[in-house]
């Protein structure tokens, strides 16, 4: 964590950061976290709100009379990969909120006996009691790599809910049978890291080494992005969270079947195993990361509504952070699907 004098010098240095100082105190609990966080003041005000399972940290900006839009961040990533498309949609009199998904930033559990479950159901349940928390009947929501599979998940689960979907690389669902099977090894070798999390040395690399280990991620992931350091600091700093290596190794883990989920989210992953179609307005975008996969035939007829599919050439997997242009537009046109 920077000191605040260190925070003082980028705020002069780059104008386009705010310090806030928060303090969660969780009566139940008798314990109180105090910490220092930085977010960039194109993202709006950063705000708190228990919402759920979780005292939720997100930040919010345009007008309260304008059409909500949900923007959620993946891994190992935050909010901040929002920075240029939030005041692009707030130009176009959008309502934006952009959560801390949990185990990221100031995101928070209200109990500390909650299990620190990362699977899919659980995280799509968060963003659904965010807006129950926020009165946020429905809305356009967006997201890539964990952002886009939750949005992807609240689409299928709860249709109702949302206006209009864009999802960076598609149909995202996990499917736990499915991946019990072996791929290529060209392939496999694109998940080492899901490997490296199912052993306790990778929990514990993990555990000593988050900073470093997810730039290389961001470097594999964007290999043509040449962001700064302080680009990379402005997110690492949602990694401090306490929760952040036990959510981002149960997720994974519970992708291979090596750790179980919570009883209560059976039903929802059931419903979510029979490969449900997607309803709403929906466009997805492939990008370099994609591969093969990136000209989206692959699952294209999982979406049955209103449907486009848009492919971003020489932009690796942050396409809000890389193209933030093309994502902010995808949103806007999401909402207005013909």
């Amino acid at each position: 964590m920077k000191t605040l004098l260190k925070i003082t010098n980028n705020i002069f240095a780059k104008s386009i950061l705010i310090v806030i100082l928060f303090m969660n105190v969780n009566i139940t609990n008798g314990q109180a976290t105090k910490q220092t966080i930085e977010a960039s003041s194109s993202l709006g005000t950063l705000k708190q709100i228990d919402a759920g399972l979780l005292n939720v940290g997100y930040t919010e900006a345009g007008p309260s009379n304008g059409t909500p839009v949900i923007l959620l961040h993946g891994w190992p990533y935050d909010i901040h990969s929002y920075n240029e498309v939030v005041p692009i949609l707030v130009a176009k009199g959008y309502h934006v909120f952009a959560p801390y998904l949990r185990g990221f930033g100031t995101t928070t559990f209200l109990s500390k006996d909650t299990f620190r479950n990362g699977q899919q159901a659980a995280l799509a349940s968060d963003i659904i009691a965010f807006m129950d928390a926020l009165k946020i009947d429905k809305a356009v929501i967006g997201g890539f790599d964990w952002g886009a599979r939750t949005a992807v998940v609240v689409s299928a689960l709860w249709p109702e809910r949302v206006k209009g979907l864009v999802s960076v690389s598609g149909y995202l669902v996990v499917n736990l049978e499915a991946n019990l099977k072996p791929l290529p090894p060209t392939a496999e070798l694109g998940w080492w890291y899901q490997y490296y999390f199912s052993t306790e040395r990778g929990k514990q690399g993990y555990t000593q080494n988050t900073y470093d280990f997810n730039k290389l991620i961001w470097k594999i992931a964007s290999p043509l992005w040449n962001f700064d350091k302080a680009t990379y600091d402005q997110t690492a700093q949602s990694f401090d969270n306490p929760d952040h290596v036990a959510i981002v190794i149960h997720n994974y883990r519970w992708r291979q079947s090596l750790e179980a989920g919570e009883s209560k989210y059976d039903n929802l992953e059931k419903r979510l195993a029979s490969k449900p179609a997607i309803k709403v307005p929906t466009i997805t975008i492939g990008s370099d990361f994609d591969g093969a996969f990136a000209d989206g035939k692959a699952y294209a007829s999982k979406f049955t509504g209103k449907y486009e599919h848009r492919i971003l050439k020489g932009i690796g997997h942050n396409v809000p952070q890389e193209d933030p242009k093309a994502f902010a537009q995808a949103i806007i046109d999401a909402d207005n699907l013909k």
